[in-house]
C-alpha cells in the first residue's frame, strides 16, 4: 500500500473488481485492490490440475459470452474468442437405438437433419427456429444497454414481441416450452439454460429459471458462448494488465475483515489483514466485488437475505484421448461443443424433484465440453490425442451436501452417477481412456457447492452469489441516484457493489465493474 487514502477501494480482484479498477485508473483516480488469495482472478483464472500435466484448465467458469466488446475496447483487452465448431450435441438412447441431436455453428442442413432423424418431422426444427428468432430479437434490445444506466423493464417491453416478453418474462418458462416444442429431447435442450447453477423447477413460479435463461441467451445480442484462447486467465490476465497500466494498486494474500461507509460525501474505511497484521485504509468510495451475502457480514449488518445456494457438479477431467461415442457421431464434432446428458425435459423435472427431495438425482443432467479441441494451446506438452474434458452437473444444490457426515458419500455417489450418465453413450468408457498420474491416480478433478465456497468465498457455492435479476428497474424504481441507475447500490451511498451481485451480474462479463466505475465517475 503506497498511501493511507485513495479515491476508491476496491474488495476482491476477481475480474469484475479488476474491470472497476481499470476504469477507475483511467479515470485518474487512486484506486486499491484487495485480493484475499494469493493471485487475482477469482473464479476466472487458469490452473493446473494434475500432477505431471502442463495443461491449464479453467476449473470454475469456463465459455464467455456477456463480455461486452464495448468493454473489450475501451479497456484495450487483447482477448481472443473463439467460436465452437458445434453448438451442441445430446446423445440419446431410442429404446435399442444410440443417436443423438446435432446443432451446429451456424445452424445449417446438417442441424435440420439431425431434428428431421431424431423427432421425425420438420416440425421442432420450425419451432425451434421460430422460437429462437424471437429470442434474439429480445437480446437485440437488452444486449445494448447492459453498459448503460438501467432501463425500466417498459421502456424493454415496448421494443419487443408480447409473445416473447410474455413467454420469457412474464409466465414461467416451461409453459412456452411446453406449448411450442412436442419433443422431450428438444424441449430439454431449450430448457438447459434456465438452469445452469440454477435450482429450479421448469415451472417456478419465481422465474428464476426465466432470468438464467435470459442471461444465457443475450451476450453482445447473439448469445453465442465463446471459448477464451489461452484458457479463462488470459480473460482475467489482460484486464489485470489493463487495470496496472490504469495505475492501480493490487494487494494480495489481504483478507478484508471489515468496511464501513455513510452518505455520499463521508468517506468510508476497509480493513484487512496479512501476514504482517491488520490495516485500516480510507477511501471516498468502496467497490465490493465480494457477494452481498459477505457484504453483508463485512459491514456488520444481519444478512439482507437467505445464505445463496449453489447448485452445480464441476467435474475436470484429462483424457488420453477422446472416447468413441455409441451412436457413431464423430468426437471431434460431439465433443466440440456442449454435450448435453440426461437433459431431456422429463428427465431434468425429474432429476429436479428428487434433489428437491433430498436425494442425488438417479440420472445426473449436466452438459460437458471439450475446449481443447477449440483451443489446443492450453495443452502443453502433453502425448499426442490428450485433450480436456469438463463436466458442468445440474441439480446438485448444496443442500444435498450439507451434512459433513455424509458430505464424502454424497459427493462421491454424484460423481459416479454424473460420469454413469456419460458412459451410457459411450463406447469407450471414462475410465478407459482416462489420463493417470506417474502414482496411476485418474485425471479427475470434481467439486461440489461447499468445495467452491471454501475456494472462492462464493457462499453457497452459488456461482452468481445469488439468484440473478432481470437486466432492467422495475417500473417504479428510484433511479434518482447513480448507484441506482447503474444497479450497484446498497444502503451505504460510499459503498457500491461491483461484483456478480450486481443488478447486471453473473458469469466472465466484466459488468458489475464496468458500471460500479461508472457510478463512480458520476458520482464525482
Amino acid at each position: 500500500m503506497a498511501q493511507e487514502r485513495y479515491d476508491v477501494v476496491v474488495a476482491g480482484g476477481g475480474h469484475n473488481g479488476l474491470t472497476a479498477a481499470a476504469y477507475l485508473g483511467r479515470a485518474g483516480l487512486s484506486v486499491l485492490v484487495l485480493e484475499r488469495l494469493d493471485h487475482v482472478g477469482g473464479a476466472a483464472i487458469s490452473a493446473q490440475a494434475f500432477e505431471g500435466f502442463p495443461t491449464r484448465l479453467s476449473r470454475y467458469s469456463y465459455l464467455v459470452s456477456l463480455l461486452p466488446e464495448q468493454i473489450r475496447t475501451d479497456l484495450g483487452l487483447d482477448i481472443e474468442l473463439a467460436s465452437r465448431q458445434t453448438a451442441s450435441y445430446s446423445p440419446f438412447l431410442d429404446g435399442s437405438r444410440a443417436t443423438g441431436l446435432l446443432v451446429e455453428t451456424p445452424e445449417g442442413e446438417a442441424t435440420a437433419a439431425s431434428f428431421r432423424a431424431v423427432t421425425g418431422s420438420d416440425e421442432e426444427y420450425a419451432a425451434w427456429q421460430s422460437f429462437y428468432s424471437e429470442v434474439g430479437e429480445l437480446a437485440q434490445v437488452v444486449a445494448p444497454t447492459l453498459t448503460s444506466p438501467l432501463p425500466t423493464g417498459a421502456a424493454i417491453r415496448s421494443e419487443v414481441g408480447a409473445p416473447i416478453w410474455r413467454d420469457i418474462v412474464e409466465r414461467p418458462l416451461g409453459e412456452a416450452v411446453e406449448r411450442r416444442f412436442a419433443n422431450d429431447l428438444v424441449r430439454g435442450v431449450v430448457a438447459t439454460d434456465a438452469l445452469i447453477g440454477t435450482f429450479a423447477g421448469l415451472g417456478e413460479a419465481s422465474l428464476i429459471q426465466n432470468r438464467c435463461f435470459l442471461y444465457h441467451l443475450i451476450g453482445n445480442g447473439t448469445g453465442e458462448w465463446r471459448v477464451p484462447i489461452g484458457g479463462m486467465g488470459a480473460v482475467t490476465g489482460a484486464i489485470t494488465k489493463a487495470a496496472y497500466a490504469a495505475g492501480a494498486e493490487v494487494v494480495t494474500s489481504a483478507t478484508v475483515t471489515s468496511i464501513s461507509g455513510g452518505a455520499v460525501g463521508e468517506g468510508a474505511e476497509v480493513t484487512w489483514t496479512d501476514a504482517s497484521g491488520s490495516h485500516t485504509v480510507a477511501a471516498d468510495y468502496v467497490l465490493s466485488g465480494v457477494a452481498p451475502y459477505v457484504l453483508d457480514g463485512l459491514l456488520g449488518h444481519p444478512a439482507a437475505a437467505a445464505k445463496p445456494v449453489g447448485a452445480q457438479l464441476k467435474i475436470n477431467m484429462l483424457l488420453s484421448r477422446l472416447p468413441r461415442l455409441r451412436s457413431g457421431e464423430d468426437p471431434e464434432v460431439a465433443f466440440a461443443g456442449t454435450l448435453h446428458l440426461g437433459e431431456s425435459y422429463s428427465e431434468l423435472e425429474r432429476a429436479y424433484a428428487e434433489a428437491a427431495a433430498g436425494s442425488v438425482p438417479t440420472e445426473m443432467p449436466g452438459e460437458v465440453y471439450c475446449h481443447s479441441l477449440t483451443d489446443p494451446s492450453i495443452l502443453g506438452d502433453v502425448p499426442p490425442g490428450t485433450q480436456t474434458l469438463t463436466y458442468f452437473g445440474l441439480h446438485a444444490p448444496a443442500t444435498l451436501f450439507e451434512d459433513p457426515a455424509t458430505r464424502s458419500e454424497r459427493k462421491e455417489q454424484a460423481v459416479e452417477r454424473a460420469i454413469a450418465s456419460l458412459d451410457r453413450h459411450l463406447l469407450d468408457p471414462i475410465s478407459s481412456v482416462v489420463a493417470r498420474t506417474a502414482d496411476g491416480e485418474p485425471c479427475i478433478e470434481a467439486k461440489i457447492p461447499q468445495e467452491i465456497e471454501a475456494d472462492l468465498a462464493m457462499p453457497g457455492g452459488h456461482i452468481f452469489h445469488g439468484d440473478l435479476a432481470w437486466p432492467w428497474a422495475p417500473d417504479d424504481a428510484d433511479l434518482t441516484t447513480p448507484a441506482a441507475r447503474w444497479g450497484v447500490a446498497t444502503d451505504l451511498g460510499t459503498v457500491l457493489v461491483c461484483g456478480s451481485g450486481a443488478v447486471r451480474g453473473g458469469a466472465v462479463s466484466g459488468l458489475g465493474g464496468h458500471n460500479a466505475a461508472q457510478a463512480v465517475l458520476e458520482l464525482r
